[in-house]
């Protein structure tokens, strides 16, 4: 069996390789050390006014990005 290489791996295809096999303790632990390093952006904080507002934006554009 030849090693995989997690590195040359997009992240959509290291994300589709791992649900693939589960089983791949080295195809989890690339995915989320690669999933840790990517930024986090902040929809919006606790109090917001606009809270429920922001949160059914941010759902609606993931979706679209999804459709795509």
């Amino acid at each position: 069996m030849s090693e995989i290489n997690y590195d040359q791996m997009s992240d959509e295809e290291l994300r589709q390789y791992f649900l693939e096999h589960k089983n791949d303790q080295l195809a989890l632990e690339a995915y989320l050390q690669r999933r840790n390093q990517q930024p986090r952006q902040v929809i919006t904080k606790v109090g917001d006014p606009d809270f429920d507002l922001k949160i059914e934006q941010a759902i609606k554009s993931k979706y679209k990005e999804h459709q795509s």
